[in-house]
């Protein structure tokens, strides 16, 4: 098929390389501009746009798609469909019109559970036990379309955001071939109004850890917000991220280190860190992180 794709950050990458893996003609792809970026603050050209470059692909960056002119421009491509994900705009509905077979979208959750901006990381945080990828018929609303196809797969219990966003992008790749190859035969199946969840996007405010909640919760905030934003927690006067953790059956003072191998008290249960990173270094796993910066048992955290 002849396809438009539209995306923008890592996520999309592979769906981009299964798309040309499986012989589809690529007419151009629409991403994000460039964004200053590093210490130098130069522009940055983001991973799909990267990677078309490397493919030699047509890319195109509008900092808007209501542009009469870029409407144009983009109904000239004469595309069968366009295969949007994590691209970061919102398509007018001339747009949506254009590709001869429409739009399909790829979401990062079993819809209608977790519309919105930041299903993967809002899966980890209510602690789902599974979420999955759908391939959507594109129309108007936030992510209201008609579902073509979706595949579920299990959360882990100590997976981050991270790990699980590498799971569901290879999901979404090969899910969206599958779509492409039986679109003739696919029916399209109406999202019902019951469960309708809404993934807000993810505010920093909602990064500081709180010990006054339970282990349970607090688990699912570090899992869920790793790699990025990042929970965090003040260590004597130093910021520290917290970016893997399990569960632990122990109790101590809320905040309190109960052991010398970074096991925290919360409310009720505790969390052993796992991965953590102090401000302006790299992250580190527990035991080389424990090696430059000590956790004896009794320091309290949240405290600077």
């Amino acid at each position: 098929m002849r396809i438009v794709f539209m995306g923008t950050p890592d996520f999309s990458v592979p769906v981009l390389n299964a798309l040309i893996e499986a012989g589809h003609e690529i007419a151009a792809v629409y991403c994000q501009p460039p964004r200053p970026a590093g210490r130098g603050k130069k522009e940055r050209p983001t991973p799909v746009h990267a990677r078309a470059l490397e493919l030699g692909l047509d890319v195109r960056h509008p900092v808007s798609l209501k542009n009469a002119d870029e409407q144009a421009a983009f109904e000239t491509l004469n595309a069968d469909v366009a295969v949007v994900v994590a691209y970061g705009l919102i398509l007018p509905q001339v747009i949506l019109d254009a590709p001869e077979r429409g739009c399909l979208n790829i979401h990062a959750s079993l819809l209608p559970r977790w519309r919105g901006a930041a299903p993967i990381h809002r899966a980890i945080m209510a602690g789902d036990a599974q979420t999955g990828v759908c391939i959507m018929q594109m129309e108007a609303g936030l992510d209201t379309g008609p579902v073509l196809l979706r595949d579920a797969l299990e959360i882990d219990v100590e997976e981050t955001t991270g790990a699980l966003h590498d799971r569901l992008s290879a999901l979404g790749a090969r899910l969206v071939c599958d779509a492409l190859g039986q679109l003739d035969q696919l029916v399209p199946d109406a999202q019902p109004e019951d469960g309708v969840t809404y993934a807000s996007k993810i505010d920093k405010a909602e990064a500081q850890v709180d010990w006054a909640k339970g282990a349970e919760e607090i688990d699912r905030l570090i899992r869920g917000l790793s790699p990025s934003p990042g929970a965090w927690t003040m260590l004597d006067s130093a910021r520290v991220k917290l970016l893997a953790s399990r569960q632990v059956d122990a109790a101590g003072t809320a905040g309190q280190a109960i052991d010398d191998t970074f096991t925290i008290a919360c409310a009720t249960g505790a969390v052993q860190i796992t991965r953590a990173q102090k401000a302006g270094k790299g992250a580190q796993d527990a035991q080389e992180f424990l090696r430059g910066t000590p956790v004896p048992k009794g320091t309290q955290f949240g405290e600077g």
